[in-house]
């Protein structure tokens, strides 16, 4: 008896769902992305560099609030959407621009508390909840294997999230 192959069914994905997730769940999820990672170097830098989370919630606010305008310009300006199919650009950078915004200022908000111990904890777990939630976007919309999905984002945040917290303690 020899083995049988594995039969992976095709998904079929009508034009009307595969538009909305060309131009509203990549955007969407590529902000969430950058809004999620790129501001965790910062925000815990500033935070072991001065063990004062009022700080650290400035700069986690300024970061969430650059970070979106500049993704949403580089979004809005990248093509007019039509040789691509991506969409309008305004409605593009707007999605990216958000949820950019969004994904920075999740992992800030905790420094308002005021003791730094509980800030950090709290900070750490969000963090990790914004990264489960992208795998699991990456998963649900672009067929992406679950584990292989936690495996892939997990490490990108986690190398990021460990280059703050050694910048910021040195």
């Amino acid at each position: 008896m020899g083995s049988s192959p594995i039969i992976r069914p095709i998904i079929y994905m009508p034009k009307q769902d595969n538009k909305f997730v060309l131009q509203t769940v990549q955007p969407g999820l590529a902000g969430l992305m950058d809004g999620s990672v790129s501001t965790l170097a910062p925000i815990f830098a500033a935070a072991f560099a001065t063990h004062k989370p009022h700080v650290a919630f400035l700069v986690g606010v300024s970061a969430a609030v650059g970070a979106g305008i500049s993704m949403a310009f580089a979004e809005g300006l990248s093509d007019d959407g039509k040789l691509t199919g991506r969409g309008h650009p305004f409605r593009r950078g707007v999605v990216i621009g958000v949820m950019t915004f969004l994904g920075g200022i999740f992992h800030t908000l905790p420094f308002l508390l005021t003791n730094f111990h509980e800030a950090i904890i709290l900070a750490s777990v969000v963090v990790g909840l914004e990264l489960m939630a992208i795998s699991y976007l990456r998963y649900h919309y672009f067929n992406m294997p679950f584990w292989k999905s936690i495996v892939m984002v997990m490490i990108g945040g986690g190398i990021v999230f460990t280059a703050g917290i050694l910048i910021g303690a040195s």
